[in-house]
C-alpha cells in the first residue's frame, strides 16, 4: 500500500526530472487518489512534506503549483551602479538584468508612521519623529515574489526625495535620494535567518517550514547621517548576498 511517504518521493523525484516543470500543476487531489489509490488524507500529507521542502505551494484558485528554487545572486556592486539620478533600473531590477532575468520592484504601500524605540535609534532620531514607510515587494515577472522589502525615511529627506508619494520609484531609491541631495555613501547589512511569519510565507508562497533570510540595511551620507533602514526577507533558498572586491586591512 501507497503510503505518504512513498506518494511525496515519487512526486519529488518527477518534479526533479522537470516532468513537473516551475509554475506547473501537480495533479489534483483527486487524480492522485484515483491514480495512486489512496486515501484523500494520504495525498494531503504528502502534498503538505513536498509544501514544507519548498518544492511546491497551494493556491486556492489553481491548485497546486510547483515553486521555483534556483537561488538570484544579489551582488554588493548593485548599489554603486544605481547612485545617478534618472537612472532606469534599482538595484533589484539592475542585479536580476545582470542574470538576463525579468526583475521588477512593485509598489505596495506607503504611509506616514512615528519612530519607535528602534528605528529611532538607528536613525539617530528621536522616539516619537515622524517617518515614511514604504512596502514593495521584488518579484521576477510575471508574478514571482522573491523579497519583500519594508524602508523607513526621516520624513523631511522623503519628502524632498519624492519618496512619500504613492507609486513605484523608477530609476530605485538610491537614485531619487541622490537627486535630492542626499547621496548615499554607505551601507551596511546585517543578515540572519529564521521562520517565516503566515503572512510571510503567504506573500512568498512558501510552506512554513522554509527559512526565509532577513536582511537589514542601515544607508548613510557621506556626513554620517542615516537616510534610510531597510528590512528585506526573501525565502532562504531564493537569495545569494554576493559582498563582492571588499577592501581588507593592508590591501
Amino acid at each position: 500500500m501507497t503510503s505518504s511517504g512513498d506518494l511525496s518521493t515519487e512526486l519529488r523525484q518527477r518534479i526533479t526530472a522537470g516532468e513537473f516543470a516551475v509554475g506547473s500543476k501537480l495533479p489534483t487531489n483527486a487524480q492522485l487518489m484515483a491514480e495512486h489509490g489512496v486515501s484523500k488524507a494520504t495525498v494531503t500529507k504528502a502534498v503538505a512534506a513536498l509544501a514544507d521542502e519548498g518544492l511546491v505551494y497551494s493556491s486556492k484558485r489553481a491548485g497546486t503549483i510547483v515553486r521555483s528554487t534556483s537561488p538570484i545572486s544579489l551582488p554588493l556592486s548593485r548599489y554603486g551602479q544605481v547612485l545617478t539620478p534618472g537612472g532606469a533600473k534599482g538595484p533589484w531590477e539592475t542585479a536580476t538584468a545582470a542574470l538576463g532575468l525579468d526583475g521588477h520592484m512593485k509598489f505596495v504601500s506607503v504611509e506616514r508612521v512615528r519612530a519607535d524605540s528602534e528605528l529611532a535609534l538607528l536613525l539617530e532620531l528621536s522616539e516619537g519623529d515622524e517617518l515614511v514607510y514604504r512596502v514593495r515587494q521584488a518579484v521576477l515577472l510575471p508574478s514571482d515574489v522573491v523579497q519583500l522589502q519594508h524602508s523607513w525615511y526621516p520624513a523631511p529627506i522623503a519628502e524632498a526625495a519624492g519618496l512619500d508619494r504613492d507609486g513605484k520609484v523608477d530609476g530605485g531609491i538610491y537614485g531619487a535620494l541622490s537627486g535630492a541631495g542626499h547621496q548615499p555613501t554607505s551601507a551596511s547589512e546585517t543578515v540572519s535567518a529564521r521562520m517565516p511569519t503566515e503572512d510571510e510565507a503567504t506573500q512568498l508562497r512558501i510552506g512554513g517550514r522554509v527559512w526565509v533570510l532577513t536582511v537589514e540595511r542601515l544607508t548613510r551620507d557621506a556626513q554620517g547621517r542615516a537616510l534610510e533602514v531597510m528590512r528585506a526577507i526573501a525565502p532562504a533558498d531564493r537569495l545569494q548576498l554576493t559582498y563582492d572586491h571588499l577592501p581588507l586591512a593592508g590591501g
